[in-house]
């Protein structure tokens, strides 16, 4: 089975009226227009085969916002409306197209925050840690799944509650 995990993502963090429009074109490019191109080169096998699994890595900030973040929101939602618009079009083909919208992650990105950000995001967090990767990947492994073959244009939110109801 053919199966693509679209996981590229940076950040250049910066207020709107401080931020250049390298900073947003930079991370839109990365997080959105990377996916973009690696889906449509995944897609033809997949529609071939009549099979497949595209499954993108988003982030609750995509579905809440945040502050300093427009660049790295925007993309992330973007791939909520591109990973929706794939499952309508690519179902006739049994291809499954989601989304896994990771909260805090013990990953070097977060890692990179301000430790008061990091503190005062993790005190929203109702499971009070950060997720693993192993969780986040167990969400994909999921959705890569024969399990998970009636699943698609789904959110899964991996946040520890922090987005709940978006």
């Amino acid at each position: 089975m053919a199966i693509l995990v679209a996981n590229a993502g940076i950040n250049q963090d910066q207020l709107l009226a401080l931020m250049s429009e390298d900073a947003f074109a930079s991370v839109i490019d990365t997080n959105l227009t990377g996916a973009y191109r690696v889906a449509k080169r995944a897609v033809r096998p997949m529609m071939r085969a009549r099979h497949g699994r595209l499954i993108f890595i988003s982030s609750v900030a995509g579905l809440l916002g945040s502050a300093g973040q427009a660049n790295y929101a925007s993309a992330k939602a973007g791939l909520v409306g591109l990973a929706r618009s794939l499952a309508r079009e690519l179902a006739p083909r049994n291809i499954t197209s989601n989304v896994v919208a990771p909260g805090l992650v013990d990953t070097d990105m977060t890692a990179a925050m301000p430790e008061q950000a990091r503190e005062a995001t993790l005190a929203r967090v109702p499971l009070a840690r950060m997720a693993s990767v192993d969780e986040i990947a167990a969400a994909v492994a999921f959705l890569a799944s024969d399990e998970a073959g009636y699943i698609t244009g789904a959110v899964i939110p991996v946040d520890g509650g922090l987005g709940m109801g978006h």
